[in-house]
């Protein structure tokens, strides 16, 4: 920096420096105000003010180069060429220009950072131009650093010049950008100056064009002259200009500070806001020092802001001249109000956009009743278009007013069809041609006519219902209105009807089948015994039960079941005739009624019933025969009422399901004896346990490998006051069907145990399971507490269940097992091999026993099938690792059958028939030998 100095003192003239200094200032300044005009203007106007501009700091700078060189003393004569002094100027000017331009264009960071370095390097490049053209009687070398400083110096404070002078706006700002760009050009120079370095040497022969100092400093003046009278035309010009904007936003500022119910605004071309009027001030709550300035954006909401609304109304204004909107805008204090906008481009006299001109009005109350209103309207057209009947309003005139979609909808109209205007004869015919397709008869209408004349005189009036075939069912009401007029509203109760017809029709009829349920069939009966009583013919009635047919579903899938319930319902409503009924009373129960005279007739019926069931049902490859049990009674005979005629038929069907061989049987007196009779006995089991009557006899169990007893099994016995002993296989079917079975169930299970507890070793005790105790869900929690009751190991009870015991919910069974199973105790499947899935019974579950019904041991001495049999499933058992037991165990023969075979485990009168318990016998023995 003490060279830059040294130069400047020793080398330059103070004088000429100075002058180059005010020459640089005075151009820089009116660069400065010339671009600041320029900002207002666009395409060729702004190009002439920039033109302007860097015409005048072009030369200010060429100017300033050269007086300064005229100061400037390298010790010997020096002149300067004409071509290369010239070009300087243009350079200087040229690259002035783009930089100005670029600045305007994009005023941001990177914008005026491209402009200071084409500025600077206009600066540079014209000082390095002009010192080409300075011809010496020496070689002027550069020092690369102060060249180097000499470019910085040039461009560094270019960058805040621009920014004062593009985005500045008072005269400090303006002052502060000349002096800058002063600096830049002058320290360009003395630095550029100090780079210099002279060498002697001949001065070039080329001298015919070069201009001395004299002529030089001639064309300076003159230039710097031309300069100043440049720049006092320009800023003339300006200043016009200015006086005549500053006197129509005078103008402007008058009517617009005279508007208070609006806020009348101006807004730059940039969008922010020029100046501000008192009813801007009213309407959004800033002064006008705190408003101008502001971007257009400040006014929005914030959702209007991120969807960017101000600027696209900016943009619409700028591209189409005009915006106009409504929306919320914003006030200083965070409120809202209703807007209605218009922005409004303007430009000046020769078409260069300036700015925007904005009004606001404040429409909040404007907005509140028309929100109101259309709230009101909103919900008018919603309960009329959401109503679920029809709607006409007619005048006095009996003109429509008001029509809703629901009419059009049921009516199948489209909305130009039935508009506002139109008379009551022409909505009418219009409607009922639609729906029948045809035109309709003046009479007809006026039929309508006199029905809604009625109505109206008669608020009493029910209901006028239309009916148009299947497809159509219409309810109107109709109801006077103040001013003469009436409203008629119309319902279509189509699938009204059709739910009430498909309910009375559910309430009498069998979903699956379609056949009369119980009732209807009930209310058939009824009615044909009044006829019978009257007319003295016959009615006999039919009870038909489905033979087995849980199976069906159980082994094909209640798939298959239902389809056979519905083939043999349609096959029985094909054989009725007149005089007869069909329907399904249970789930695998039908009952029917034949009025007839003569047997011929009802033996007639009967062979057309049994003809339902003579060819199977299912496809090809699931093809089954469906079988029946029919109990017919018939009326006057076998009863004179419903109840007595149904349960007289229910009898003879139990008979026929009784009796082999034998599908229909008639009901005869002694069927009653023996219901009843029945019906006593189940009675008398209630109480069969409280009075003691029901004993445990236990059968012994042996091992016949060893010979030894194994253990008993406990068989349950009724010896009745009355009767006597009765069978098992009579009482325990009747328990399970009154439920008894469960009470004696855990009664025999607990007096097993308790015995079981009393005898030496690991004897075990089995006990039967019924079918119906396996369906309680009690069922384990019983056997442990029994269990626990006893103090009975659980290795030493062993539970059987047969496999029609397990087969009717055979899942829920088996998981009844398994937890049983768990608790120690053993299952033995009893009765094996005569179910008729036993294979996949034993294979769905790990049973610790089988047991080989009595009946194949008892044929095995005349029955090879019996013997093969036994052999087979003792051969099962063997493979399985199961062992077996078999029952009825007589003779030598069977036991030895047995024995050969390899049978585990016997039981039967060869070994001892079923006798009290052993601890009873014991003591029993013990006592007689006692005794003397």
């Amino acid at each position: 920096m003490f060279d830059v100095l040294l130069c400047i003192h020793e080398k330059h003239d103070e004088w000429l420096v100075l002058l180059a200094a005010v020459i640089c200032i005075v151009s820089t300044m009116s660069a400065v105000l010339l671009l600041r005009h320029a900002r207002h203007f666009a395409g060729k106007a702004a190009a002439k003010w920039v033109g302007g501009a860097a015409v005048a700091i072009g030369f200010g700078i060429w100017a300033t180069h050269f007086v300064a060189m005229l100061g400037y003393d390298p010790g010997v004569v020096a002149g300067y060429h004409m071509p290369a002094t010239l070009l300087s100027l243009v350079i200087a000017i040229a690259m002035t220009a783009m930089s100005f331009f670029v600045c305007l264009a994009y005023p941001q960071a990177r914008g005026l950072a491209a402009a200071s370095v084409l500025g600077g390097g206009g600066v540079a490049a014209m000082h390095y131009l002009g010192m080409s053209a300075l011809e010496l009687p020496a070689d002027i070398t550069w020092r690369s650093g102060y060249v180097a400083l000499s470019l910085v110096f040039a461009v560094v404070p270019m960058y805040p010049a621009l920014a004062f002078a593009v985005g500045g706006r008072s005269v400090r700002s303006g002052v502060a950008a000349g002096l800058l760009m002063t600096l830049a050009i002058v320290l360009l120079h003395f630095t550029a100056m100090t780079a210099v370095v002279l060498i002697p040497a001949p001065l070039d022969e080329r001298t015919a064009m070069l201009l001395s100092p004299n002529s030089m400093a001639m064309a300076i003046a003159a230039g710097s002259i031309g300069l100043l009278t440049v720049c006092i035309a320009v800023l003339s010009v300006a200043r016009t200009a200015r006086i005549a904007v500053h006197a129509s936003q005078r103008d402007l500022a008058i009517l617009v500070k005279g508007v208070t119910d609006c806020a009348i605004y101006m807004l730059d071309r940039d969008g922010k806001v020029a100046n501000w009027n008192p009813g801007a001030q009213r309407l959004k709550g800033y002064t006008a020092r705190e408003a101008i300035g502001l971007p257009l954006a400040q006014f929005y909401s914030l959702e209007d802001r991120h969807a960017g609304l101000p600027e696209k109304a900016v943009s619409i204004a700028m591209e189409q001249g005009k915006f106009s909107g409504e929306g919320w805008r914003m006030r200083r204090d965070g409120s809202r109000f209703w807007a209605h906008v218009t922005i409004e481009r303007i430009s000046d006299d020769a078409g260069n956009h300036i700015g925007f001109a904005k009004i606001t009005r404040d429409m909040s109350r404007f907005k509140e009743d028309q929100d109101r209103l259309q709230e009101m309207t909103a919900h008018l057209d919603a309960a009329l278009g959401n109503m679920h009947q029809g709607l006409c309003l007619f005048d006095a005139d009996e003109r429509l007013v008001v029509v809703n979609a629901r009419f059009l909808e049921i009516w199948g109209l489209d909305k130009a069809a039935c508009t506002p205007g139109m008379t009551l004869d022409e909505v009418a015919h219009v409607a009922l041609a639609s729906r029948t397709g045809a035109a309709v008869p003046q009479e007809r209408v006026d039929d309508l006519r006199l029905t809604l004349r009625q109505a109206l005189d008669d608020h009493s009036f029910p209901p006028v219902v239309s009916e148009f075939g299947d497809s159509l069912v219409v309810s109107m009401i109709s109801r006077p209105a103040a001013d003469g007029g009436w409203v008629t509203t119309f319902e279509d109760v189509t699938e009204r009807r059709r739910s009430e017809e498909k309910i009375a029709h559910m309430a009498m009829h069998d979903g699956l089948t379609g056949l009369p349920n119980r009732s209807s069939f009930n209310q058939w009966v009824d009615a044909e015994l009044e006829q019978a009583r009257h007319f003295g013919h016959n009615l006999a009635a039919v009870v038909i039960d489905l033979d087995r047919f849980k199976e069906i579903n159980d082994t094909r899938g209640h798939g298959a079941g239902d389809a056979a319930l519905q083939l043999l319902s349609r096959r029985l409503i094909d054989i009725l005739d007149d005089g007869e009924i069909a329907a399904r009373v249970g789930g695998d129960e039908f009952s029917a009624a034949k009025r007839f005279r003569d047997q011929a007739e009802l033996a007639g019926f009967l062979d057309r019933i049994e003809s339902c069931f003579a060819t199977p049902v299912g496809s090809e490859d699931n093809r089954f025969h469906l079988g029946a049990s029919i109990g017919v009674s018939v009326f006057p005979n076998d009863g004179s009422l419903r109840e007595q005629i149904l349960n007289n038929a229910d009898m003879a069907m139990y008979r026929a399901k009784a009796s082999l061989g034998e599908r229909i049987a008639f009901y005869e007196p002694e069927m009653d004896e023996t219901a009843r009779a029945r019906r006593q006995l189940s009675n008398d089991l209630r109480h069969a346990l409280s009075r003691n009557e029901l004993t445990l006899l236990y059968q012994p169990q042996h091992d016949l490998r060893t010979g030894e007893l194994s253990g008993y099994e406990a068989l349950l016995r009724w010896q009745h006051p009355k009767r006597g002993a009765i069978a098992p296989d009579y009482f325990i079917p009747l328990a399970e069907e009154t439920g008894e079975i469960l009470a004696i169930g855990e009664w025999v299970l607990r007096q097993a145990c308790l015995e079981a507890r009393t005898w030496p070793g690991d004897l075990k005790v089995a006990v039967n399971l019924s079918a119906v105790q396996l369906m309680q869900t009690e069922l384990v929690e019983m056997v442990k507490a029994v269990l626990i009751e006893s103090g009975l190991s659980p290795m030493r009870l062993e539970l059987e269940i047969t496999e029609t015991a397990i087969i009717s919910d055979k899942l829920r069974a088996l998981h009844l097992l398994r937890q049983i199973k768990a608790l120690g105790v053993s299952i033995a499947m009893d009765d094996f091999g005569t179910g008729y899935s036993s294979l996949d019974t034993l294979h769905s579950f790990p049973f610790d026993k089988i047991k080989i019904d009595k009946s194949f041991l008892l044929k095995s001495q005349q029955s090879p099938e019996a013997r093969a049999i036994i052999k087979a499933v003792l051969a099962l058992g063997q493979s399985l690792s199961v062992p077996v037991l078999a029952e009825g165990v007589e003779t030598e023969f069977q036991l030895g059958l047995l024995q050969e075979q390899g049978c585990d485990q016997a039981q039967g009168y060869y070994f001892g028939r079923p006798a009290v318990a052993p601890s009873i016998a014991t003591d029993a023995d013990e006592t007689r030998r006692a005794q003397p």
